[in-house]
């Protein structure tokens, strides 16, 4: 099968829970629903569109509650991952489709989890994208993420969980962070081992003083900077950080599935040099319990974490292999 055009994708509006969801659409047959991580779009999947088209599949990719076209409430609460599996329940719905295989990466890897956890009559397989799977549980979040950066230094995360300050940093030159920060997290770019790690802010610093200055990464061009600094430009940043602030709120919605398994068929493809991938090591070596219908599990070696943009071909091949397993 031949794949449709770039001219095929379809734009299209459906109604979510908290107003509209911005889609993008190519290709027939079953529904592949693509949920993209932080700091992206739907457009980190333009890769994946037209190979899982031309593979017979009706593949959509989201843009997140908060980023690009979609709404973005004002209220931190909106953003609970209850409320984003709801998102994705109601595109399913919206399409005319009883059900669908979710694929996310990043934050959308979580989302996608959830998904399938919440809702196992409408999210019938799930593939996750560098961020592998644990399940809800253990201590929460805010406190786990306030230790680890210790006395010297503060965790990434528990920067961006403070309202206005990473906003602050981003705003007033959206370009030149996005293109540090996916430098510092993508092969061939990122700092070498011994150098300070971008994850990580020295007090009174800013992440930007850790990023790598040099070239793009390869998979980046100037175009697609463009597109992604474009739609942060005009949305601003607490929307998508907003996802971070609200991480306690779903430590205690999440709470009546603490140590749940996801039990349908799922698929995850991480790179051997993400920190994602390494500092949840556990997570992955934990899967024959939580992921009991794992099909595979793959590391991609010398690739960092922005995945199925670094290794598209790598990463098209694995997916389309697996969803015809599905079919079987």
């Amino acid at each position: 099968m031949q794949s449709e055009p770039t001219a095929a994708l379809r734009h299209r509006i459906v109604e979510g829970p908290a107003g509209r969801l911005h889609l993008v659409e190519q290709g027939r047959g079953p529904l592949v629903l693509l949920v993209h991580g932080f700091p992206e779009s739907w457009y980190s999947w333009r890769r994946q569109l037209p190979a899982l088209a031309a593979a017979g599949y009706r593949a959509v990719a989201m843009d997140v509650r908060g980023y690009g076209r979609s709404s973005k409430p004002t209220a931190t609460d909106a953003y609970r991952m209850l409320d984003l599996v709801e998102d994705n329940v109601a595109v399913v719905r919206a399409l005319g489709e009883d059900g669908a295989v979710v694929v996310g990466h990043d934050w959308g890897s979580n989302i996608a989890a959830s998904s399938a956890l919440l809702h196992p009559g409408v999210f019938r397989a799930v593939g996750l994208l560098s961020v592998p799977y644990a399940p809800p549980g253990g201590p929460r979040p805010s406190d786990v993420f306030g230790r680890i950066g210790g006395p010297e230094q503060e965790f990434y995360v528990s920067y961006f969980q403070q309202p206005g300050r990473a906003e602050a940093e981003i705003e007033p030159d959206v370009r030149g962070w996005l293109a540090g920060f996916y430098a510092a997290l993508s092969a061939g770019t990122m700092p070498a081992e011994g150098e300070p790690d971008p994850h990580f802010l020295a007090p009174g610093g800013q992440m930007r003083d850790r990023f790598p200055a040099g070239p793009l990464p390869a998979w980046l061009s100037e175009e697609d900077l463009d597109v992604y600094a474009g739609e942060f430009e005009r949305t601003g940043l607490t929307g998508a950080l907003n996802r971070y602030r609200a991480m306690d709120r779903d430590w205690e919605d999440l709470a009546p599935y603490r140590g749940a398994p996801i039990t349908q068929p799922a698929l995850f493809i991480g790179g051997a040099l993400d920190a994602s991938t390494t500092w949840m090591a556990d997570a992955i070596d934990a899967y024959p319990t939580t992921l009991p219908a794992l099909s595979a599990s793959h590391l991609l070696d010398g690739c960092g974490h922005w995945i199925q943009q670094e290794r598209p071909e790598e990463v098209n091949s694995l997916l389309t292999d697996w969803l015809a397993t599905l079919q079987d």
